[in-house]
């Protein structure tokens, strides 16, 4: 009891300085891009020729790159589950519209363009069934996830800051593939929308500074516990039509390998920049099982590094309902 009220008191302390966060780190509605900015405009009379150029520049993308696409656009969908989890964090009173709720929401708001926008362009790119990618976005929401965090807010900014990167990484590389095939306005958005990703990590990464602060042995003891149970993906629960839930994460994932979008090498090195912004290695006036929680952090990456070495991904593609093989719906 005694912790929580001190996580409570915590989150109330630095509660004071969020709005400052909001505008240091989000981008107000008036200002900030929207999804119509980096798509055909059909209010033009050139909307047509707009389309059938984003058409012919997604015939040059390869098999394993539109699952990439629709599981990433279908991961950014599942937005309901990801706000619902942050409004339940302990210090969050979203019906009093405290600071901290007013920043998941103005988060929330800035992360609803991303599906928005993906899904917007592979509707018109002609290239995917949208009816099943529908119907797993559908099934996404409904199972939700659990990332072993609670409603601890140590263990969640934890996780935020580990995932807003992780998404940049991934939305970075996806554009940097469309670019490389001459897909300029796909190029675009998932550069743009990385953009708005690492912001995003910036800001949870200064939450976990902050805490850092006021609570070092138990922000430590979080960040260890939730690098053990391992930072799960929004979308382990990824299943299609018919299927299992989680059934098509791991089929989605060996593509991003493939591609080499999203890997376990990019895994480690978020935890070792992790390690190094927040200085693990000199974190004193610890608590005994807090040092131990940091000479366990400050071991992991290459103890991961020898066991990722060993790991090899699948070559085959696996068949997705999503994507017809030969990429023609």
């Amino acid at each position: 009891m005694a912790t929580k009220n001190i996580r409570l008191e915590v989150m109330q302390t630095i509660e004071k300085e969020v709005d400052g966060y909001i505008d240091k780190y989000l981008i107000p509605a008036d200002e900030i891009w929207q999804p119509t900015d980096m798509l055909p405009d059909f209010q033009k009379e050139d909307y047509l020729e707009q389309v059938t150029q984003l058409r012919e520049e997604a015939k040059e993308l390869g098999y394993d790159f539109w699952i990439v696409l629709v599981g990433d656009m279908v991961t950014e969908e599942a937005l309901p589950t990801y706000e619902s989890w942050l409004m339940d964090m302990e210090g969050v009173d979203q019906h009093g519209r405290n600071s901290w709720s007013k920043w998941v929401r103005h988060w929330t708001g800035e992360e609803n363009r991303h599906g928005d926008t993906l899904n917007k362009y592979l509707y018109l790119s002609g290239r995917v069934n949208m009816k099943e990618v529908e119907i797993t976005t559908h099934h996404l929401i409904n199972d939700g996830f659990e990332v072993g965090t609670g409603r601890d807010p140590y263990r969640n900014f934890v996780y935020t800051s580990f995932q807003e990167l992780a998404t940049n990484i991934s939305h970075k590389r996806v554009g940097k593939i469309a670019k490389d095939k001459g897909n300029k306005m796909l190029s675009k958005m998932c550069n743009i929308i990385a953009g708005d990703e690492m912001r995003h990590h910036l800001a949870y990464r200064e939450f976990v500074s902050t805490i850092f602060e006021y609570d070092p042995s138990e922000m430590m003891l979080a960040f260890a516990d939730m690098m053990k149970k391992k930072i799960i993906m929004p979308a382990q629960n990824l299943r299609m039509s018919g299927g299992k839930m989680a059934s098509a994460f791991d089929d989605f994932s060996n593509a991003a390998q493939r591609l080499g979008v999203y890997t376990t090498f990019d895994y480690i090195d978020i935890l070792e920049k992790l390690n190094a912004h927040w200085e693990i290695s000199k974190k004193t006036n610890l608590t005994d099982e807090a040092e131990k929680a940091r000479d366990f952090l400050v071991k992991l990456p290459s103890r991961m590094l020898r066991i990722a070495d060993r790991v090899t991904v699948p070559q085959d593609t696996n068949y997705f309902k999503w994507v017809e093989p030969n990429g023609v719906v």
